[in-house]
């Protein structure tokens, strides 16, 4: 398996080869989980999550599902925060395949079709 929780102890060696952007990093990361903000924790950690879910980023994943519940999410909020990301995600495939529609049409007009090699 290419991805390994491990892997994750390896951040600061392969920051430690980029010092100036890792550590815009660290003080973006350190902003955004601020405990001092109008967005409480826990809701920045379901954000995080389903993000997570979204860029399927299993690392992500890992640390913000053990945020979530370090800082109250409970397994309910967890499973509905997972299907309003993939509802939002489908919508997401909905909007771009307006665009395809829309595209297509376009391309009707434009051009001559293009038939396949096997007709």
């Amino acid at each position: 398996m290419y991805a390994h929780p491990d892997d994750l102890h390896r951040a600061r060696s392969v920051g430690a080869n980029a010092p100036a952007e890792f550590a815009a990093w660290v003080a973006f990361q350190k902003a955004a989980d601020r405990e001092d903000g109008a967005v409480p924790r826990r809701y920045r950690e379901l954000i995080s999550v389903a993000v997570a879910l979204v860029t399927q980023c299993s690392y992500c994943l890992d640390v913000h599902t053990a945020a979530a519940r370090r800082h109250g999410v409970t397994p309910e909020e967890l499973a509905e925060a997972a299907f309003v990301t993939a509802s939002v995600r489908a919508g997401g495939t909905l909007a771009h395949a307006l665009l395809a529609d829309r595209l297509y049409e376009q391309h009707t007009h434009s051009s001559a079709p293009v038939r396949s090699a096997a007709g």
